[in-house]
């Protein structure tokens, strides 16, 4: 393993901003930290680097306890949401400063510096100073500084966070890339829940300092295990209800679950995990269109249920176009997914 982090707690006072939590990264992984404002994740990726101490746990770098190791022997390279560049150094300047402090004679510092302006495709850009390139263009800087040494393990906080949305998008499908090609072992910290699915081999879903969930993309967002996981990640409708006789009854719809006894719950149902009809025959309207939205890819179609619960449900163009919708018209709703879970911090799914 790459990292491994074993019951990593940090306090700051009375608060606990990492409760226990351990997780590991293999060797060439890309893994997300993905959660809330104030979850605890910058947090466990700072003492993964050294710049902050923990209270109690271990973390350990390829093999060697780490935990107590000053950063600059860790062999970590850090990428901060701010690029952190030194203002008054030129582009080469920043990429070579690591390479300086260590010593490295200065053919080899031009050599990796100029392969490294190639690889973050700042060609020419070397005599340049931070103030005269753009937001994306800084961080690329930035990860090229944060390569140079060839570090173990690269750390990323919330590397994408100062940046507009289409730089955004344009920057994280680079640096999937780029990780394909190399495959430096990464972590990297982030709320973008559509980022971590994007791009990140592993995601390991943090709340309020502890660790909810770990899987790919995929298992998180299909199978997640906590009401908390199911909201966070993805759109999602949340409909209550409660459990009778082996059935969860949310509003008019109904599903069959594994245990019987009786209590209450929401059931999460993706926007993507619903069917929309004309009532024919004997089916009985149970919706409302309220409202239509264009959404580029698709159409967002928001509905008022029956019993005053509102659904959102994501149709492509052509099945929007073959519905002929209008807002005020009454529709049939059958959601074809569903994952219903008790009420309150300690979740349980009833998948169905």
């Amino acid at each position: 393993m790459a990292i491994v982090v074993k019951n990593l707690t940090k306090r700051f006072g009375d608060f606990i901003a990492v409760d226990r939590v351990s997780f590991d990264v293999q060797q060439g992984e890309l893994v997300a930290l993905l959660g809330p404002s104030g979850s605890g994740k910058s947090t466990i990726l700072r003492m993964i680097s050294g710049l902050t101490v923990p209270d109690e746990g271990e973390i350990f770098l390829t093999g060697e306890d780490a935990t107590m190791i000053p950063i600059q022997k860790r062999g970590v390279g850090f990428v901060f949401q701010h690029y952190a560049l030194f203002k008054h150094m030129t582009v080469a300047q920043n990429i070579a400063f690591g390479l300086e402090v260590q010593k490295h004679d200065r053919a080899a510092v031009k050599e990796r510096v100029e392969e490294l302006l190639k690889l973050v495709q700042l060609q020419g850009y070397g005599n340049h100073y931070p103030s005269e390139l753009s937001g994306g263009q800084r961080q690329r800087v930035a990860l090229a500084r944060a390569l140079a040494p060839r570090p173990k393990v690269l750390l990323l906080d919330e590397p994408f966070g100062a940046l507009d949305a289409r730089v955004r998008e344009e920057l994280r499908t680079w640096i999937r890339k780029l990780h394909d090609e190399f495959h430096v072992t990464s972590v990297f910290v982030t709320h973008d829940q559509n980022e971590a699915l994007e791009i990140s081999d592993k995601i390991v879903v943090v709340n309020q300092g502890r660790i909810e969930q770990i899987g790919t993309p995929q298992e998180i967002y299909e199978h997640p295990k906590t009401s908390f996981v199911a909201g966070f990640v993805g759109p999602v409708n949340i409909l209550r209800g409660s459990i009778e006789a082996g059935k969860a009854k949310i509003g008019q719809f109904e599903f069959d679950v594994e245990h019987g006894e009786s209590a209450a719950v929401e059931a999460l149902i993706r926007p993507s995990d619903i069917l929309i009809s004309k009532p024919s025959g004997e089916q009985v309207p149970t919706g409302l269109v309220r409202r239509i939205s264009f959404l580029g890819w698709g159409i967002k179609v928001d509905i008022l249920l029956k019993d005053g619960q509102s659904l959102a449900v994501h149709l492509t163009k052509k099945r929007y176009q073959d519905l002929q919708l209008r807002e005020g018209q009454e529709i049939f709703i059958q959601p074809t997914d569903a994952r219903v879970f008790t009420q309150g911090a300690a979740s349980r799914d009833y998948s169905i």
